[in-house]
């Protein structure tokens, strides 16, 4: 049985439980460092632990944290935050988007490179930390309101697949793939890591739900991966009645390779912009709890049994990680 790196130790995949498997404790767009006046760690922490708390009632025992190296990954602040609050967390390693992400240095190296960083991330661990990601993101496209929507795959980011893929085969470890849900790359995601020999069965095609695309899910899901339902309460970007009203029919189809989260920022590092403000405005029910709160009980009455339920929040998320 494969053991998972988590931010406070390894677990097995069976003992990961109810898990959210796209979430923020922190996060920032590169250069929030520059302007991070005011920032209060221990009080942010204990706002986070707060946060954790919560969800642990509601029957939440992991949480993985797909945030990419250079988005404000903070891995310590995530270990104390797990350690306070009794959520597993895991970290990743890998890099975001070329519209927002994708630092000069990594642009200039090859795949190889880049793929031994991943592994050196998996292996021994993030910097001087200790603690070991857990997973591999990728990112293609950008994100609907805050970049245009590409028209085709990245040249950095199709490198960054190749990266994550040949990072995957040497440690095992699960890859999580982010998309623009108005563009999204899914498909094309796949061509790249079926190229390279990737098992699609540790593959998550992650904010599928915001697409409604039924064509698009059946490609991913028939080609043996997972996709992500991971961004609820994300009305800025689509409405959860479409989230749901997607979910349902797949479900009542017989696909039920989905993994359920919110994609919800905890903590957002540095100085927040006018256009994040009205952001949060717009979707009030966003949170680590929405899912539990409110989302369930709609699946509930909709006739989505208990045990299927199940499938998608702790048996689902232990086989991709291989159990």
């Amino acid at each position: 049985m494969p053991t998972i790196n988590t931010a406070t130790g390894t677990c097995a995949p069976k003992d990961l439980g109810f898990t959210l498997i796209h979430e923020h404790i922190t996060a920032g767009f590169p250069g929030w460092e520059l302007d991070n006046a005011g920032f209060n760690r221990k009080a942010e922490i204990a706002k986070a632990v707060d946060r954790l708390k919560e969800v642990k009632s509601l029957g939440v025992t992991s949480m993985v944290d797909p945030c990419p190296m250079e988005l404000g990954r903070d891995p310590e602040f995530t270990a104390e935050v797990s350690e306070k609050s009794g959520v597993q967390v895991v970290v990743a390693t890998g890099l975001y988007n070329e519209a927002l992400g994708i630092p000069p240095h990594f642009r200039g190296l090859d795949a190889d490179s880049i793929a031994e960083v991943y592994v050196r991330e998996l292996k021994d661990g993030i910097g001087s930390t200790g603690i070991k990601a857990g997973i591999i993101k990728t990112a293609t496209g950008g994100i609907p309101g805050m970049t245009e929507t590409a028209k085709k795959m990245g040249v950095h980011e199709e490198k960054c697949l190749r990266a994550a893929a040949r990072a995957q085969k040497a440690t095992g470890a699960p890859i999580l793939c982010h998309n623009d849900e108005l563009g999204p790359f899914g498909r094309e995601t796949l061509d790249v890591f079926q190229e390279e020999g990737v098992d699609f069965n540790r593959v998550l095609i992650g904010h599928a739900c915001g697409v409604g695309d039924m064509r698009y899910y059946f490609d991913i899901l028939e080609r043996g991966a997972w996709i992500g339902f991971d961004r609820f309460g994300i009305e800025t970007i689509a409405s959860d009645k479409m989230r749901l009203a997607s979910l349902i029919g797949l479900l009542a189809v017989g696909y039920d390779r989905i993994m359920l989260s919110h994609d919800f920022v905890g903590c957002w590092l540095g100085r927040t912009s006018k256009a994040w403000d009205d952001f949060l405005r717009a979707s009030p029910k966003w949170s680590y709890s929405h899912i539990m709160r409110n989302i369930l009980p709609q699946l509930n009455k909709a006739g989505v049994s208990e045990g299927t339920i199940r499938t998608m929040t702790v048996d689902n998320p232990c086989a991709y990680f291989g159990g």
